[in-house]
């Protein structure tokens, strides 16, 4: 039987997968890939008209409606926002995600980036993905330990800066040009989430706003016109130090940023 690669993108709202890391799930489903969908909030108060509730219902239809489009496995989300908070009951429940999916990719957010939410996530798809083959790490609801190494991969954060406005390169572009308007369609699904940023990120519009991020990126990789950027974790735990199970999947679309991992190997 052919094993079936699978792919796990968990961000912290409704709208973050397709604003940094739909493009890479797109590319990697047409691959023959599973891809699968998590945001860890509800989205309940996004809202400066609509009551949390009714946000929260909104929000939940909208991100359906985009995994569809992205052809992704929908998850439910197990917190709210502004209440990520790196602790037990929440590693658990999301380690339960994570067995449940056994994935070979975990996609998620820059562990620096502008908003705790996104910052708390990322720890927390860390710590799921540690703890997912560990017998003795009991999950709510209990799951059987997964099996397969596993390669995680942070985003480019927001802005491609830290909290404190210093420049984050990526380790390694993804071009997704031939993808970008599936990427929209599935974006523009979060009807809800555009008029609160609009309102109060001034984004103007967070379609558009997700292009120029596209555009940027595209522009450090110094090669593609639109793309995602991405930086490996570190292997140990995970995965074999020399993965980068991306890489293999992507082919040309898949651009490893010497400068970055020069940097690296010099201690920079």
């Amino acid at each position: 039987m052919t094993r079936v690669h699978r792919a796990l993108a968990v961000a912290a709202h409704p709208d973050d997968i397709e604003f940094m890391m739909a493009g890479t799930l797109l590319l990697l489903r047409e691959r023959g890939w599973e891809i699968h969908y998590l945001n860890l909030s509800t989205g309940n108060i996004g809202s400066l008209t609509m009551s949390p509730v009714q946000t929260a219902r909104t929000r939940r239809l909208e991100a359906r409606a985009a995994a569809e489009v992205l052809g992704a496995i929908w998850h439910a989300p197990i917190c709210n926002d502004m209440e990520i908070f790196y602790e037990n009951r929440t590693l658990r429940r999301l380690c339960a995600i994570v067995r449940e999916v056994d994935p070979d990719v975990v996609l998620t957010h820059s562990p620096q980036d502008y908003m705790e939410d996104h910052t708390n996530t990322a720890r927390l798809a860390v710590s799921a993905a540690f703890a997912r083959g560990i017998p003795g790490y009991r999950t709510a609801p209990v799951r059987k330990p997964a099996t397969r190494d596993v390669t995680i991969y942070h985003a480019s954060p927001h802005g491609l800066r830290d909290g404190l406005r210093r420049r984050l390169d990526a380790g390694a572009f993804v071009d997704t040009s031939s993808v970008h308007a599936v990427k929209r369609t599935a974006l523009a699904c979060h009807v809800s989430q555009g008029q609160f940023l609009d309102a109060t990120q001034g984004m103007d519009s967070f379609v558009k706003t997700m292009e120029e991020f596209s555009l940027e990126v595209g522009k450090v990789s110094r090669k593609f016109r639109l793309a995602e950027g991405w930086r490996r974790h570190l292997h140990l735990g995970f995965c074999a130090e020399s993965a980068d199970p991306l890489q293999l999947a992507l082919g040309g679309k898949y651009l490893v940023n010497v400068r970055y991992e020069r940097a690296l190997d010099e201690g920079l």
